[in-house]
């Protein structure tokens, strides 16, 4: 079982907006995705970034346009279900993300994963889907149902309590352990960006396991 320290992680997922440029993560790219609005980077060290919206208003101004993936148009604000391979319940946006991320990198599955906003709901999917370890940053809730999975002891979702991205959709739930941590300074609602959750990890070292899982 591969272990990433959390710290790093946040460092990661916040340099992972501009992975393909960015000095310290383009190098390590063994192949990225970015096709019909997904977006992810499989690293030379096995770790699959997720990147998300870094705002408030780029995770609304997603959620109610239209997107596509392979073709069919979805809309991240409705929360219809769909099942997964398993039988689970996912928000069906989430799932049809994490779906297009899996088929895309069937032939070289990861060790592990780091996501931030719409990435980190997929990393609790597909953290459950490849049974590896997860770190996801300002995620929203992509679980329907109160039952425990498989594999979902492996997922971490680090949440801020002033950013509200994370209680939604309404009626669902994050999988795993949820840690939501409360800054020194509150600016509620509006801290969904990854440069405030790498500052509440500093704030709660203490609160936090030094790395994951």
């Amino acid at each position: 079982m591969h272990r990433y320290p959390i710290k790093a992680a946040a460092q990661l997922a916040e340099a992972g907006k501009h992975a393909a440029t960015h000095p310290s993560v383009a190098p390590l790219i063994r192949r990225g995705l970015d096709h019909g609005d997904v977006t992810a980077f499989m690293l030379n060290n096995g770790v699959l970034l997720l990147p998300g919206s870094n705002s408030v208003g780029d995770y609304i101004l997603f959620n109610l346009r239209v997107f596509k993936i392979g073709g069919t148009r979805y809309r991240l604000e409705d929360s219809a279900t769909g099942k997964g391979h398993s039988g689970a319940i996912w928000h069906q946006g989430f799932l049809t993300y994490s779906k297009a991320i899996f088929d895309h990198f069937a032939d070289i599955p990861p060790k592990f994963i780091i996501g931030h906003s719409l990435g980190a709901a997929a990393a609790q999917i597909l953290s459950k889907s490849w049974g590896v370890p997860a770190i996801g940053f300002a995620a929203p809730r992509p679980r329907w149902g109160a039952t425990r999975l498989r594999n979902e002891h492996l997922a971490l979702s680090i949440l801020r309590s002033d950013d509200f991205v994370t209680t939604l959709p309404g009626g669902f739930r994050h999988l795993g352990t949820a840690k939501r941590l409360a800054p020194r300074d509150n600016n509620a609602g509006m801290d969904h960006h990854m440069k405030h959750y790498r500052k509440i990890v500093d704030e709660h070292a203490g609160n936090l396991p030094v790395q994951w899982p």
